[in-house]
């Protein structure tokens, strides 16, 4: 596939494709055009800004090698996407881009949305539905090199951050800012170059960006390996796709209060539901189930936004549940000081209970308690086995 990512996206956007999406909207189709770009610029610089974040860019890559997304989801899209625009029933690679959408910007998401709107003169409204377009595109494209380059989950994180220079036109004013900050995006570039003759600055900017990049990457390998608790599965997505995949399709499970959640298929919110529902299966101290779509900053008990789905759910099941009590476990590898392995793993624990807490569950029904190294499921001797180590994990202790 030739030339720039976005140059690809861009390709697509003909008359019949903007065409139908246009009339729905009622703009013209120059203004659905520039909100499409915006739309998915702002996407892919997001991925780009986190694809050093543990676990992150595992999970994109996972939405992008969804069954949904196969070799002839993108036809399908474009020529499907007035119909996204008139807010019709919605289908699997739409459920692709939400996700994706939420991944990218979690809480950020109206803000951002908003910010498009303004850039291109478009209402909230109109934004937010061209961003909801935008979304299974970029992984439509996306899926689309991945399986002609035969890219790797740490190939998309490098050709992802080499486009970021072709992006900046198309970002909404004061992007890096709104999308809270984040360390990779090149320099935190303007949104628009304004003139002409600070052109000759891009090399400099980006050379930096590339300088400190390489200095924060070498600081934080130097951390001790204990700093990044992460869940068994969304940690050994490091080496590969395979273990987030191995999550399974996501679907629609109803709870006994009538709640739906989309959830996967083997992750834990299935598999608490399954044990919460089978009489068979009692109380005991050695049934865990280890979350496995939390993340949390480097070297801090500080969930990150994405985290929110998963505890959402959680939280779902246990109001589906009121007798139910839970005990939350924080675990690492042994690697670093065991003192403050121990210590971190106690406040990781100790803040998704208080997220449960937040979310409207009875506090009575829960408790924390930070294990650090101790009761590994996996080799300490090997990194994948560190990965699995680096836990947070839940026990029924009350049906």
């Amino acid at each position: 596939m030739a030339g720039s990512i976005l140059e690809s996206l861009t390709s697509l956007m003909g008359p019949q494709v903007l065409g139908p999406v246009a009339s729905q909207l009622g703009e013209s189709t120059d203004t659905v055009q520039r909100g499409l770009q915006s739309g998915s610029a702002a996407l892919l610089a997001g991925i780009a800004a986190k694809a050093s974040q543990s676990g992150f860019l595992g999970q994109i890559f996972s939405l992008i090698t969804n069954p949904a997304n196969g070799a002839g989801a993108l036809s399908g899209i474009t020529s499907n996407l007035g119909s996204l625009a008139s807010g019709a029933a919605s289908s699997p690679i739409a459920d692709l881009g939400s996700r994706l959408l939420s991944s990218v910007f979690g809480p950020n998401l109206s803000t951002i949305t908003d910010s498009i709107g303004r850039s291109v003169g478009l209402s909230g409204n109109k934004a937010g539905s061209l961003l909801s377009m935008a979304a299974p595109l970029v992984l439509g494209v996306l899926g689309q090199q991945v399986r002609e380059k035969g890219l790797s989950v740490g190939d998309l994180g490098n050709t992802l951050k080499a486009e970021v220079p072709n992006l900046q036109n198309f970002l909404p004013a004061g992007f890096r800012s709104l999308l809270g900050g984040a360390s990779n995006l090149v320099a935190g570039a303007p949104a628009v170059v304004a003139k002409a003759t600070n052109r000759w600055l891009w090399p400099v900017i980006v050379l930096a960006a590339l300088v400190l990049g390489a200095l924060w990457f070498f600081n934080r390998a130097k951390a001790p390996v204990g700093e990044a608790v992460q869940t068994a599965t969304t940690a050994a997505t490091n080496a590969g796709a395979s273990a987030v995949s191995a999550l399974g399709d996501f679907f629609k499970s109803k709870l006994p209060n009538g709640v739906e959640l989309n959830i996967p298929r083997f992750g834990i919110e299935s598999k608490l539901i399954s044990f919460l529902g089978d009489s068979s299966k009692p109380v005991d101290t050695t049934t865990w189930f280890n979350f496995d779509r939390l993340l949390f900053d480097t070297g801090k008990a500080t969930l990150q936004p994405s985290s929110q789905e998963q505890l959402g759910n959680i939280a779902a099941i246990l109001k589906a549940y009121p007798n139910v009590h839970v005990k939350l476990g924080g675990y690492t590898d042994n690697t670093g000081d065991a003192a403050a392995n121990m210590s971190l793993s106690a406040a990781r624990a100790k803040n998704v209970m208080d997220a449960l807490v937040t979310a409207g569950i009875d506090p009575s029904r829960l408790e924390s308690e930070g294990y650090g190294d101790q009761h590994s499921v996996a080799d300490n001797s090997t990194e994948e086995g560190r990965a699995q180590n680096r836990r947070i994990a839940l026990r029924v202790t009350q049906k």
